[in-house]
């Protein structure tokens, strides 16, 4: 089974770099100042917190749609009608992309794959509210699914535009924050060396890296297996160093989620490892459009506990 997405992004290392200066143009103009850090932040958490606060549900709602209704659309003969889920407002993801694409640095693309975001999502807001009301009134039983039908291509543009933006904004802020996660951990090494910070930054980049592994269209067990084995060497390192030596100690929290990622990794390695089955009850759950996280050893449920590791990171974790 193939992810579509990350509910969850963290935030707190995300950086952009400045442009490159080549050394020609160095010898007769010098490079521009680096914006002041907290712009730079504030200008990616506005495109993260549009990712962390609308996708998810987005894509629950139009999972919840098709676990019901046909590809082609309802009928009105359908044995359940679910309907679907509504978004969140969406007026201050818009507000937000629109004030930060005015700040430096600069990023022509990311920022108009900021714009499409907002524009997409703000589409498909109104679609979803209307469409709720129509199938939780069960509208349908007095127009013979009149409306629901010719809601349904509407509904399926929307999400496929929505679809399309979310994943190219994703992919610009996944560039840059897995550039500067690195850059940053040779960072903290260099002025701290390896202690607890150095440790939680290792953790989450090895974290990210089994859920690609895992998460693959075509899993590779032998990356998987070396992916697991580097998150756990991780979590085992931070459990030693956690307030070792006057150092840092962390709270539950995060450990706890840590090694509840760690149990899940090692439960659907073993699974892709062994092909084993999913029985018609877990492939029940994990077609219901909501309910797979529930089956332990799925794609789904890692999803889940990578969005809870990465939501303890943001919280609590300060590197």
């Amino acid at each position: 089974m193939t992810l579509r997405l990350l509910s969850l992004i963290a935030v707190a290392a995300l950086c952009l770099t400045s442009a490159t200066v080549h050394p020609a143009a160095a010898q007769t103009k010098a490079p521009p100042a680096s914006p002041p850090p907290s712009q730079v932040v504030e200008k990616l958490n506005a495109y993260v917190g549009c990712i962390n606060r609308l996708s998810e549900r987005s894509y629950e709602s139009r999972n919840r749609y098709f676990s019901w209704a046909a590809k082609s659309g309802p009928t009105g003969k359908e044995r359940i009608i679910y309907g679907t889920y509504t978004i969140y407002d969406t007026s201050d993801c818009k507000k937000n992309v629109e004030k930060a694409n005015t700040l430096e640095p600069r990023d022509a693309d990311l920022e108009a794959a900021a714009s499409a975001y907002a524009a997409a999502v703000t589409t498909l807001e109104p679609l979803l509210k209307e469409a709720d009301d129509y199938y939780t009134q069960e509208n349908y039983k007095d127009d013979k699914m009149a409306k629901g039908k010719a809601m349904h291509p509407k509904l399926v543009a929307a999400w496929d535009a929505f679809g399309a933006a979310d994943k190219k904004l994703r992919a610009g802020i996944e560039a840059i924050n897995d550039k500067r996660a690195q850059e940053r951990l040779a960072e903290i090494e260099s002025k701290e060396g390896r202690k607890v910070n150095y440790h939680v930054a290792a953790l989450m980049i090895h974290a990210k890296r089994v859920l690609r592994a895992e998460t693959s269209d075509k899993p590779d067990i032998a990356a998987i297996t070396q992916a697991v084995g580097e998150y756990e060497a991780s979590v085992k390192a931070i459990e030693e160093a956690s307030g070792k030596d006057g150092d840092v100690k962390l709270g539950s929290f995060f450990t706890g989620n840590a090694k509840s990622y760690l149990t899940t990794a090692k439960q659907l390695m073993r699974r892709i490892r062994d092909k084993t089955p999913y029985s018609s009850g877990d492939r029940m759950m994990l077609n219901s459009g909501g309910r797979g996280w529930m089956v332990e050893g799925s794609p789904p449920r890692l999803l889940r506990d990578y969005n809870q590791l990465i939501d303890s990171f943001n919280r609590g974790v300060k590197i």
